[in-house]
């Protein structure tokens, strides 16, 4: 958690010098990052007294997750908040008696959260119409999504591949790519199993049962994937557990294609339905009927989870989306249509894209750029949308939950504001809205692009708290100077 700033000297009505607050904000951020261009930053007030502010706000920056609020602003405009994704099962065959005599297709719709529970509660369906055998092969429909080529290499530092953070889009995505391992210790010793239990992962349990005591951190505890022949991979874990206490973590280990298919198979043979062909990928027939299907909730909850809990893959499913439902005839991959829609998208709207880099519209990448001025303006509209309340709400609201449930905490700011965060190597980053004393709501968007960046949490907590106790709500005078100022956000 950042070291709490301290509060600003002077009267706590505001700044009554519109170059005052940029000016020690610019001060503070050079003195902590040891960089006069670490920070850039803008904030603009939406509803009540205030002086637009920036510091270089118009040079690109990598904005870490921050990315997430244009991605999802503009599926809440483009697609809707309603929208929601299928998948659908058919098959090819009949039903005689307890058996399904043919193919088991899983068309896919690209869902950025199909879960393990629904999943269940839709295969469920199936036993319960009697079907305890299906003769044919189980054959996952990727055609949904076109992607060429792949997606660009994000190169990691943390030396894990298997990272929950790193999972890729697919149009196959399932219960995102995650298996959850679990360990407890009791009298028996210690007990590992996963969610789900897949055929090909095995827990080489290697963690020992010591005597009651604290439990201790995930960080004690060493889980070393060993990926074998034939798409099988051993999961070794080493590490002392107190008796009563419990640890967990969760891995990416498989191919979507398989990982979704191992799980399917998984749930039909607990619900004792056996499929006797094998996995196979193709297109479902047009002449294919549908057996049962599972819709998602809808596009505001899917935005909720990507803000609240900045997810990179359900991000990335979303600009895969807003690209497959307005793919031009002439365009090959859903990832550079998307990018190209949401580009007309702010253009409409008078927004300035120059030097702004989308890449993959979850921010985890080394190549996206935005600017603070853009990224304000993108706010402004956000404000004054018919899906504005949408947009808020999925934020993490200030000391209380998601990304910023531990910042700020102790500065007498809780629930006074929704802040997208963003963290990268060298990057740390904050886009959203904060309210003021005054109850002014204010657009801000800040970003420290430094080596290191380890301090620039602390820098944009104190923005965020100098706007709230202190905001530059100007003098008449400095009203009037302010439309030629460096500061002023057109």
């Amino acid at each position: 958690m950042a070291t709490l700033p301290p509060a600003l000297a002077g009267d706590s009505t505001g700044y009554s010098d519109n170059r005052l607050w940029a000016s020690d904000m610019r001060a503070y951020a050079t003195k902590s990052l040891n960089s006069e261009t670490a920070l850039s930053m803008a904030a603009v007030p939406l509803n009540g007294p205030g002086l637009d502010q920036s510091i270089n706000a118009d040079t690109p920056m990598s904005p870490g997750s921050i990315m997430k609020v244009v991605t999802t602003y503009a599926a809440l405009e483009i697609l809707g908040p309603t929208h929601h994704w299928d998948t659908d099962f058919l098959t090819d065959g009949k039903m005689v008696g307890d058996t399904l005599k043919g193919n088991l297709y899983v068309r896919f719709g690209g869902d950025p959260k199909l879960t393990f529970e629904r999943l269940w509660a839709t295969l469920r369906e199936l036993r319960d119409m009697g079907i305890t055998r299906i003769t044919g092969d189980l054959v996952l429909d990727g055609s949904y999504f076109e992607v060429d080529g792949g997606f660009p290499l994000f190169e990691d530092n943390g030396d894990n591949p298997f990272a929950p953070f790193l999972v890729e889009p697919s149009v196959y995505l399932t219960n995102l790519n995650l298996v959850h391992f679990q360990i407890r210790a009791d009298e028996r010793g210690t007990q590992a199993w996963s969610t789900p239990a897949l055929g090909e992962i095995t827990i080489d349990n290697r963690v020992t049962a010591v005597a009651d005591g604290p439990c201790p951190s995930r960080r004690n505890f060493d889980w070393e994937p060993l990926v074998q022949e034939g798409g099988k991979v051993t999961v070794r874990v080493t590490g002392e557990l107190p008796q009563g206490c419990r640890t967990t973590t969760y891995l990416s280990l498989l191919p979507h294609e398989q990982y979704s298919a191992s799980v399917i198979r998984s749930l039909l043979g607990e619900m004792g339905i056996i499929v006797s062909g094998g996995d196979q990928q193709g297109v479902t027939p047009e002449s294919a009927r549908l057996v049962m299907k599972t819709t998602s909730p809808d596009l505001v909850t899917m935005v909720r989870d990507i803000n609240k809990w900045s997810s990179n893959v359900m991000a990335r499913q979303l600009l895969l989306t807003i690209g497959a439902q307005n793919r031009e005839e002439n365009e090959e991959d859903d990832r550079v249509a998307g990018i190209r829609v949401i580009y007309n998208w702010l253009e409409n709207k008078g927004i300035d894209t120059a030097g702004m880099v989308i890449d993959n519209g979850a921010g985890l990448t080394r190549h996206g750029r935005i600017t603070a001025r853009q990224g304000a303006k993108i706010l402004q509209h956000a404000w004054n949308s018919p899906y504005s309340s949408d947009l808020m709400a999925s934020m993490p609201i200030i000391a209380m939950d998601g990304t910023m449930a531990r910042r700020l905490r102790d500065a007498g700011m809780d629930g006074e504001g929704r802040i997208k965060t963003g963290y990268l190597e060298n990057v740390r980053s904050i886009a959203g809205f904060t309210r003021d004393e005054n109850n002014t709501t204010w657009a801000v968007v800040g970003m420290i692009n430094n080596d290191p960046a380890w301090n620039g949490q602390a820098v944009l907590d104190r923005i965020l708290y100098s706007l709230h106790y202190k905001p530059p709500i100007g003098t008449a005078l400095s009203r009037a100077s302010s439309s030629s100022s460096e500061t002023s956000i057109q």
